[in-house]
């Protein structure tokens, strides 16, 4: 397995954990997702097959498709991380109980629902950028 395969699988590892994680915590704690942590779902749950596709057929290119996914969730993630820290900076969402809401606080409240999802859009966002840059650079 060469390095741009060993990313692909740690990108598309990396997106279903996130996956796994986000339905442990609504369908296993019953914690209702928010406005913003549905824009994220929906910006993370395809980077596993697409991700994982490419992967399996070692298609590197895949950055292509994938990278706007994971760039457009860690802007989200972002904003709702942002809110989180600061409610009264005006932002808000919908949901059951509103996107500032802290519903399951570990590590002592240093990491939080979308806190995860910032590290985990990161984390594949950089590995698809390493993968665009190798690609720009063979091109």
């Amino acid at each position: 397995m060469d390095g741009s395969n060993r990313m692909l699988a740690a990108a598309a590892a990396v997106a279903a954990v996130a996956t796994a994680g986000s339905l442990y915590f609504s369908e296993v704690l019953g914690l209702i997702p928010c406005t913003l942590c549905w824009y994220q779902r929906i910006l993370m749950y395809p980077l596993v097959v697409v991700i994982g596709v490419a992967a399996a057929d070692g298609r590197s290119d895949v950055w292509r498709t994938a990278l706007p996914l994971s760039s457009l969730g860690v802007v989200v993630a972002g904003y709702h991380t942002y809110i989180q820290i600061a409610p009264s900076t005006g932002g808000t969402c919908s949901g059951a109980h509103g996107c500032t809401a802290i519903l399951y606080p570990m590590l002592g409240g240093l990491l939080t629902i979308p806190r995860l999802s910032l590290v985990a859009f990161v984390l594949v966002t950089v590995l698809l950028a390493s993968l665009a840059r190798r690609d720009v650079r063979s091109a």
